[in-house]
């Protein structure tokens, strides 16, 4: 079904306001794809914070431009569906790395992250980002490691002093009060 001006525009307006948002981007080759195959991969998309979307190349182009997304504008070749990620970078990459396995005619065609557009090796990359909740466990044991090694630090020196218990850490205060 051909979409008249207006749709046009409000097909160019809803895809550039997700990427001006996303944070990253994969267009893929679904030719040969099934219905079912699509609605499954639409629902997990839904899910794990992916828009999803089929759109003429020519309307993408004008949605990404201004964008990050921008770079990729040559690329846009043949019948993409378009995955843009809306709350952590990897989850398009470990989205479409998913269904591709089980569907070889989802080919990974192009990734654009940060502004520069890579080849599709590149969902493997994009894929193996942690996810926000991996991301923020691992700034967690970052930011709590100096607290534990100063508490090994603080328990070595009691023991040194004294085999550990407070009286020693007492006097060392109170004669650096006294001097």
């Amino acid at each position: 079904m051909a979409l008249n001006l207006n749709q046009k525009k409000d097909v160019v307006a809803e895809v550039a306001d997700v990427a001006a948002k996303a944070h990253s981007l994969i267009a893929a080759e679904y030719a040969g794809t099934t219905v079912e195959q699509l609605t499954a991969m639409r629902k997990k998309a839904r899910e794990t914070g992916v828009y999803l979307k089929v759109v003429k190349n020519t309307l993408a182009a004008r949605a990404v431009d201004g964008t990050e997304f921008e770079c990729a504008k040559d690329a846009l070749v043949g019948p993409l569906l378009y995955a843009f990620s809306l709350e952590e970078p990897g989850a398009a990459g470990r989205l479409v790395k998913e269904f591709a396995k089980g569907n070889d005619k989802l080919q990974p065609k192009l990734v654009v992250v940060g502004g520069q557009s890579y080849p599709a090796s590149h969902v493997e990359v994009l894929a193996s980002l942690p996810t926000l909740e991996q991301a923020l466990g691992m700034l967690a044991r970052v930011l709590a490691e100096p607290a534990s090694m100063f508490a090994r630090v603080v328990k070595a020196v009691a023991d040194q002093q004294g085999g550990g218990d407070a009286a020693p850490a007492e006097e060392a205060t109170e004669t650096a009060a006294a001097e």
